[in-house]
């Protein structure tokens, strides 16, 4: 705005100057200008007229000059009117860096914020609906079938106590199913909502990895598979909280002998980036593929995937998510990947100091177990 009526000024002064060199020209050689302008002259004076022509010409400069602000100013006016009414994908033209550019800039800038924010308001809401819709269904299944074998044993309606001891079994394991799924949300919750603190001690994440494949080698057996254990040349450190880590292991190897029984091998892999300063924990399986449609989701919360849904396998749908709250609350990455003959978790987490050569350690690739 002031700039405007600066330069308003300026072109008047220069406009005036030279309608005045113009007029003193005709002032002295072309009638009838000459006469009319020495009358003015005469009778009102020079400076009057001299200052009403400035005035003038101030005015129309202002007014020329300012017109492409007031367009600028109805667009400004236009996008808060479409804001008021709820639309933030709202455009301005562009202009300088004056004042009026700024408010502009800063009026996109943020629509752009109230839509993201309304945008994690309503991803927010949908994810405690689908929340509340999941825990409510995965609550009510064993609940009912507790209420059930309880009910038949409150009305004595068993044969013998071979089928009564059967109904407490079945209440009992059903009980135990109920505990396991309200751990896991309770576990969830605080991964999710900063209500955990992190205790990280140096790790070796290699030993780490065979302790807990050694603890597997039951529920192994007991699904047909096998575990392979693929270890490098180098030893790295991890900083981490010990328990967490072994949660995280534990979560994906317990998801890929759910899905992956029919490939009868569960991969572990180890490999040390030194360039990277990075440590890379994966976990393999070989059964069916994760549809790549749902590869970005399956770390959501409850998410599962048609496979699981169906009954076949199982699970609560919240194992991938506390594995990536607690891989990122280490600072590290979570991915799954499909591979022509299996799907691939992967842990990436940041190294503690330097990688060194093991001399005892196995070539890359080498399998340890085969348990």
């Amino acid at each position: 705005m002031i700039l405007t009526f600066m330069a308003s000024g300026f072109l008047a002064a220069v406009s005036t100057a030279l309608m005045l060199a113009v007029a003193a020209n005709l002032a002295g050689s072309i009638p009838p200008f000459n006469w009319l302008l020495n009358f003015l002259a005469d009778t009102v004076g020079v400076w009057p007229i001299v200052f009403a022509v400035a005035v003038v010409l101030s005015f129309t400069w202002y007014i020329l000059l300012s017109q492409p602000m007031i367009r600028y100013l109805e667009a400004l006016s236009r996008a808060m009117d479409e804001v008021a009414r709820g639309n933030y994908d709202v455009t301005v033209p562009p202009r300088g860096r004056d004042e009026l550019g700024q408010l502009g800039e800063n009026l996109v800038s943020m629509s752009r914020q109230i839509k993201a924010s309304l945008q994690r308001e309503r991803q927010a809401n949908q994810a405690r609906y689908e929340l509340i819709t999941a825990v409510s269904h995965d609550l009510r299944t064993p609940l009912t079938s507790v209420l059930g074998y309880l009910q038949l044993i409150d009305e004595d309606r068993y044969r013998d106590e071979v089928e009564l001891r059967y109904y407490v079994d079945m209440a009992y394991e059903k009980a135990k199913q109920l505990k396991r799924l309200i751990d896991q949300l309770f576990e969830f919750t605080r991964t999710s909502h900063g209500g955990i603190v992190l205790r990280p001690v140096p790790i070796n994440p290699a030993e780490l990895l065979e302790q807990v494949a050694e603890a597997f080698v039951p529920a192994l057996q007991e699904a047909g598979m096998e575990y392979r254990l693929r270890l490098p040349d180098e030893r790295a450190t991890v900083l981490a909280d010990p328990d967490l880590l072994v949660r995280v292991l534990e979560n994906l190897i317990s998801n890929a002998i759910r899905y992956g029984r029919e490939g009868k091998v569960v991969e572990l892999e180890l490999e040390v980036r030194r360039v990277e300063r990075a440590v890379l924990l994966r976990v393999a399986n070989r059964g069916n593929p994760i549809p790549s449609h749902q590869l970005d989701r399956i770390f959501d919360s409850f998410y599962r995937g048609e496979v699981s849904r169906s009954g076949r396998t199982g699970g609560a749908g919240l194992g991938l998510a506390i594995v990536r709250n607690i891989v990122t609350l280490h600072g590290g990455t979570v991915r799954a990947i499909n591979e022509t003959d299996r799907t691939v978790f992967e842990v990436r987490l940041p190294a503690a100091g330097g990688a060194e050569a093991a001399g005892a350690g196995l070539s890359p690739g080498a399998a340890v177990r085969t348990d």
